[in-house]
């Protein structure tokens, strides 16, 4: 890559507790924003931040450097657990996705940086997204598929097609898509999401809700009926009714299809996330009828 005359005042600043917000974590929605975390004490430090500041200046404005002196800025690394100088995070869509710490050699850093560069497929994923929303989840699909034409390897097209997918009611052909992803991207938080969700969407195929209902109120229902409305619920956004039913579901009928009712919970527990109240108290109950 040919190296630029200069970064600009925007490409390369100081960044404090008060300005991180904008400057760190708004910024980082436009572009990646590479924080160096370093101090005037740290040798490896002053090692370190010419070259961070020669690589933003040959990248040319695609990537904010922002430095953070970490002695004065005490409360801000240890918001983000620096333990050790130089720290550097790569920030991405408002939240840190990668980081080093030490001295790299260059192409290493080089190699980290390019992977949250913007790429022609992450407007089409934007695009796809609009379509979806506009409800032509069909376009969706569409656009999706032609971007991964031309990127297959990435694995951000590939979980955004697997859940414009699953809106459409193909979850065989979401399942498919999220089966291809490489391993260690299988994991990735979205992939797990979507997957978790996947096991509700197909459990509520073809529910009648109100004859569910019906049948659930009127007492001894089904292991059928219990599955249907817990799934059925947490599509619709009652995730205490359905971890409710799914726990009933457990109590009752513990091996009923392969022990739906907890995977039903390890599912909504994915999806909710390990932060949400809910979580940790149908997770004890659920380990209560486990032990």
């Amino acid at each position: 890559m040919a190296e630029a005359a200069s970064a600009t005042g925007e490409d390369i600043l100081d960044v404090t507790q008060e300005s991180f917000q904008q400057a760190v974590l708004d910024e980082s929605h436009k572009r990646p924003v590479v924080v160096d975390f370093w101090a005037a004490w740290c040798g490896p430090c002053q090692q370190l931040m010419p070259l961070l500041q020669q690589l933003a200046a040959q990248y040319a404005g695609k990537f904010r450097l922002a430095k953070v002196n970490s002695d004065e800025q005490q409360a801000l690394a240890q918001q983000y657990g620096v333990r050790s100088l130089p720290t550097v995070m790569v920030f991405r869509h408002g939240k840190p996705a990668d980081q080093f710490m030490g001295v790299q050699p260059e192409p290493n850093i080089r190699a980290m940086i390019d992977k949250y560069l913007e790429k022609p497929s992450d407007k089409l994923i934007e695009k796809a997204r609009e379509q979806a929303q506009a409800g032509d989840t069909d376009g969706a699909v569409a656009t999706l598929r032609t971007a991964l034409e031309e990127d297959p390897d990435s694995s951000d097209l590939r979980i955004e097609l697997a859940r414009a997918l699953a809106q459409t009611g193909d979850t065989d052909g979401a399942e498919a898509e999220l089966g291809k992803l490489p391993l260690g991207q299988s994991e990735k938080e979205e992939a797990k999401a979507l997957r978790a969700r996947l096991v509700f969407a197909k459990a509520a195929a073809g529910i009648d809700p109100q004859a569910v209902a019906q049948e659930l109120q009127e007492g001894d229902p089904r292991p059928e009926a219990l599955e249907q409305m817990a799934a059925y619920a947490m599509l619709s956004g009652r995730a205490e009714e359905a971890l409710g039913l799914y726990l009933q579901l457990m109590k009752q009928h513990r091996s009923y299809n392969d022990g739906a009712g907890q995977k039903g919970l390890l599912a909504a527990f994915e999806v909710l996330g390990n932060d949400h109240p809910l979580v940790g108290q149908y997770r004890r109950q659920m380990a209560s009828l486990l032990y």
